[in-house]
């Protein structure tokens, strides 16, 4: 593959090209982990459920798929239905700074 193929505008690099997004992954997965515990110890199997698939998600795929996945995590901020209602701000909040992140690297790759 040419560098100039490899940089052109709208095209998501692999994951490993772009150790930024990787990171960023990377470190939502570990809050999400964080969110799923705290879900599962409050018994809210609608946040459990919601959140079960996207840790490894986070770890293990794309970016093109990655920057779907953090945009259904950011879903999770609902403003009627909000993951903020159940549990603590001190694991969410994390998670959705952690969620932006991603999505400005991803974001900022494909430029």
């Amino acid at each position: 593959m040419t560098e100039a193929r490899a940089r052109r505008p709208g095209r998501y690099p692999a994951r490993h090209e772009v150790p930024a997004i990787d990171e960023a992954g990377l470190v939502a997965a570990r809050h999400a982990d964080r969110l799923l515990a705290a879900a599962r110890e409050v018994g809210s199997t609608r946040w459990a459920a919601f959140l079960e698939p996207l840790p490894e998600r986070l770890r293990d795929d794309e970016p093109t798929t990655l920057r779907s996945v953090a945009v259904r995590c950011r879903a999770a901020y609902g403003p009627k239905d909000s993951i903020r209602d159940v549990l603590p701000e001190r694991l969410t909040e994390p998670f959705l700074d952690a969620i932006d992140r991603l999505i400005r690297e991803i974001d900022r790759a494909r430029a």
